[in-house]
């Protein structure tokens, strides 16, 4: 029996050593493989890489981190598990303990309670033999008695009687006497014999409940060294979990961080963002500024399709702010005004171009073209990235931008510059008041219009969007209408 229990708990060590020496591994695999991704290093990176293996860099660290932490969710859940097993072992243990307790502490009564008999029993014993040895004693005297009469002489016995009657009268009595005490001292015998006997069966029955109460004790000791074992691999699985989930914290926290600075790099890319990748930096900057997230999306959904469309036009005549469709080559009338929005594209696209922004000059970059209805140009064209602002509305939110993000110049086609001026200018239009009629008005000034055209064309579908994506943000799903909307 103990060597079986020695093997079990051998086992369960060997089992709990073998987990614990596969975590250490796989932490140790995981840190030869992050010596390029430590934090450290992507800082240095920053500064002796071009522009263009650091977004590489951080890019291939981003994957690698979110494979950490999909491997670290894997080993929590794994952990939780064996602690949920352990934790569970070591409750059927406590009981068993418990129960061992009350059966120990049942047994002791018991026992109590035969000690007092048997106690009860060596009093009545004692007694008894006090009693055996009266009724000898008597007995003695009676037979002394019976034997003196016998030795009398018939003269002594005519002499010293008054009859012959009363001599006979004296032998029966001391005959009868002699029955009496006879049966008496079998019968105290009896009484002593049953006596021992019950005395020897409380004995006997105090031994085994002795013995049952060892056994208990012996049990209630292997439980308690079991359960002291298991709470010591609960422990050590605990402190496993709890490394476990700082690494995954800390992975969280790089993939964030990393996500921030691919952000600030970012262009948009051929087919626009991710929307997931949409909506947090939406959160970040509308939240920062004090609109609704949602709406802020909305409008840039609204725009380009968060950036999947982009200018249809290319600046081509800064005199006239006429320009080329990029698909057909053909003349795209008012394509730019030319006083008001002109110059501050050119000294945009310069400024941009030395700081290593943009790799395309000024007749090259992707604009809004003019708006056409029934054969009529009507307003200008001219709109920039995601977040679609003529050059002049840029100028006027550029430093508001470069102050918030500590990057100069700002970039009308970088995704955190375009969603911060895009936040910061619907507050300015009357968004931050997040009510319906508010966020409405606020979109159709947006688009530069306040009628019902405006209203029913773009002010309703930009809060229809607002809905979907509202409903994304709080519940992180959206119907099927609103999917067929915004995807």
């Amino acid at each position: 029996m103990f060597l079986w229990r020695k093997k079990i708990s051998f086992f369960v060590f060997l089992t709990c050593c073998l987990s614990i020496a596969c975590f250490l591994l796989s932490i140790n695999v995981l840190a030869q493989n992050d010596g390029e991704c430590e934090w450290t290093n992507i800082e240095q990176a920053e500064k002796n890489l071009s522009r263009d293996d650091y977004r590489a860099l951080l890019e291939k660290c981003k994957v690698y981190y979110e494979k950490k932490s999909s491997e670290l969710e894997e080993s929590l859940q794994k952990t939780a598990s064996n602690k949920k097993s352990l934790a569970n072992d070591i409750a059927v243990l406590r009981k068993k303990i418990q129960n061992l307790d009350y059966k120990i502490s049942q047994t002791n009564l018991m026992i109590k309670d035969l000690s007092s008999q048997i106690k009860s029993t060596e009093s009545s014993i004692d007694k008894t033999e006090s009693k055996l040895k009266e009724v000898q004693n008597n007995l003695g005297l009676v037979l002394q008695l019976r034997y003196e009469e016998d030795r009398k002489s018939t003269i002594s016995i005519l002499l010293g009687e008054k009859s012959l009657s009363a001599f006979f009268d004296n032998l029966v009595a001391l005959e009868a006497l002699n029955i009496k005490i006879q049966d008496l001292l079998l019968e105290v015998k009896t009484l002593k014999e049953n006596l021992e006997n019950q005395k020897n069966n409380l004995d006997n029955e105090k031994k085994s409940l002795e013995s049952v109460v060892a056994m208990h004790k012996l049990q209630k000791e292997e439980s308690a060294l079991k359960q002291k074992q298991q709470e010591k691999f609960l422990k050590l699985t605990e402190q496993e979990y709890q490394k476990y989930l700082e690494e995954q914290k800390q992975a969280k926290e790089k993939i964030t961080k990393i996500g921030n600075l691919l952000f600030q790099l970012l262009e948009v890319p051929e087919g626009g963002i991710k929307f997931e990748d949409a909506v947090a930096m939406a959160k970040t900057t509308a939240n920062s500024v004090g609109i609704r997230p949602a709406f802020s999306l909305a409008i840039l959904w609204q725009e380009t399709r968060i950036g999947k469309l982009k200018g249809g036009c290319f600046l081509q005549d800064t005199a006239t702010g006429d320009g080329i469709y990029i698909k057909s080559g053909n003349k795209a009338p008012k394509t730019m005004h030319p006083t008001r929005d002109v110059p501050k594209f050119l000294s945009l696209i310069d400024s941009l171009n030395k700081a290593g922004f943009l790799k395309t000059d000024a007749f090259h970059t992707p604009v809004s073209c003019c708006m056409i209805s029934n054969g009529q140009y009507f307003g200008w064209g001219g709109a920039m990235g995601p977040a679609q602002f003529i050059p002049s509305t840029w100028m006027l939110y550029k430093e508001a931008v470069e102050q918030k993000t500590g990057s100069s110049p700002a970039n009308p086609w970088n995704i955190r510059d375009s969603f911060l001026a895009n936040a910061l200018y619907l507050k300015d239009l009357g968004a931050g008041a997040q009510t319906y009629q508010k966020e409405l008005t606020a979109a159709m000034k947006y688009f530069g219009c306040t009628n019902s055209w405006c209203e029913a064309n773009y002010g309703r579908p930009v809060m229809t969007a607002a809905n979907c994506i509202q409903d994304y943000i709080d519940n992180k799903a959206m119907s099927e209408d609103c999917k067929e909307l915004i995807f």
